[in-house]
């Protein structure tokens, strides 16, 4: 039986996020998340998806996930640590490290734990975090977990970063002092200035750390944001994601041998948390392989991007400071945000508003992920969807 005080809590502050838009209704899928998703019977066109390259659904991968699972069977049955570690992710691994241009990478299960894992596992109570305001939600947990002291600079304001670095250095507090960035960030589609980030860091003797989950197959011929810019002998850590342009599940840390080899030891969802499934690492190096050999499905993915951001635009809708395939259809009220949206899904387009506490109160967008496998035809249809709802709300004219 719940407590009286837990249940008046839960109603309370749920009835306050439904009052204020804020709640979010999550649906199931009755099938494949492809470019077109089917709910409640209804085929809709499918912009919430972060399966960049379609890779989720690629029939190489599947089949790779088969022969990976009859093989291996459908867990690995423990920790790396002690039997979990199976040929198939060393094998994962060797061909991570030579993608990203690094001498070593360790798999995590999920993205979220490379960020819990890896900064606990360096820093500690008597260091120092310089930190984006925007940064994901795992590297914020992730430096609460390290004890830290953690120091916010403003979003991608070189000036307010090396003022805040000199300042650590200067005052004599901190054994180490590391700089976090997202590569690209998830709400607005910007990319980190990651030259002048290493400028700094070099100046002020600052670890570097990337977490390239959204640029990771996207950009640097789907190396990542790292590549992008020539950086890859310059950042001490590049944190990647399995499951958004690689299509399958998990995360993986890219960095020097010493480096992986300490996580190795000191991480703990390395420690702790059993190893990914064969069938999913199989996947994996399926889609590496892919990434590997063709640029095909980045330029089909950059393409498909442009054509809706410049259709939103002619539309005179604002999709914000975006420079990846990231689009959001800028609202700003959270309650005219989620109208917006659950209006395009009445018109057969999906596309999921995000609002407070995702991003600051005021800047609720409707976020669009276009990618590698939506048609033209789709895409007009979103448009078509976007124009008539956004002259319907008078967002547009």
């Amino acid at each position: 039986m719940t407590s009286r005080s837990l249940a008046s809590f839960l109603t309370e502050n749920l009835e306050a996020l439904k009052a204020n838009g804020l709640y979010n209704t999550i649906q199931s899928l009755e099938g494949p998340n492809g470019p077109v998703i089917t709910i409640d019977g209804r085929e809709l066109v499918n912009l919430s998806s972060n399966n960049y390259l379609g890779l989720a659904n690629d029939d190489r991968l599947k089949q790779a996930a088969i022969r990976a699972t009859e093989q291996y069977g459908a867990g690995s049955g423990a920790v790396r640590t002690i039997n979990g570690t199976l040929q198939l992710h060393v094998e994962l691994e060797e061909k991570l490290a030579k993608f990203k241009g690094t001498e070593a990478v360790l798999s995590y299960q999920s993205g979220f734990n490379c960020n819990m894992a890896a900064i606990s596992a360096v820093m500690g109570p008597q260091d120092a975090i310089l930190s984006d305001e925007l940064n994901h939600a795992s590297i914020i947990d992730g430096c609460r977990l390290s004890r830290a002291k953690v120091i916010r600079y403003s979003h991608s304001d070189m000036e307010d970063l090396r003022n805040k670095a000199k300042e650590a250095r200067a005052s004599g507090q901190y054994e180490k002092i590391m700089v976090i960035t997202d590569g690209v960030f998830s709400m607005d589609g910007d990319i980190a200035k990651l030259p002048e980030i290493v400028d700094i860091a070099e100046q002020f003797d600052l670890i570097t750390y990337v977490d390239d989950a959204h640029g990771s197959g996207v950009l640097g011929g789907g190396a990542g944001t790292v590549k992008h810019f020539g950086l890859s002998h310059k950042i001490d850590f590049q944190i990647g994601t399995l499951s958004k342009a690689v299509g399958v599940v998990g995360g993986y840390v890219a960095g020097s041998r010493e480096l992986i080899d300490w996580l190795k030891v000191r991480s703990r969802p390395f420690l702790f948390s059993t190893a990914l499934p064969p069938g999913a690492v199989a996947a994996c190096i399926a889609a590496i392989d892919i990434l590997h050999s063709s640029q095909e499905l980045q330029s089909k993915l950059w393409d498909n991007a442009r054509y809706l951001q410049e259709g939103l635009k002619k539309l005179g809708f604002s999709v914000g400071a975006t420079e990846t395939p990231i689009t959001p259809c800028m609202i700003g009220d959270e309650a005219a945000t989620q109208t917006f949206s659950q209006r395009l899904y009445e018109e057969g387009v999906y596309a999921k508003a995000i609002v407070f506490p995702t991003v600051p109160k005021g800047t609720g967008r409707v976020r669009n992920m276009p990618t590698a496998i939506h048609t033209r035809d789709m895409l007009d249809q979103a448009l078509d969807a976007y124009e008539r709802i956004g002259r319907e709300l008078g967002l547009i004219h």
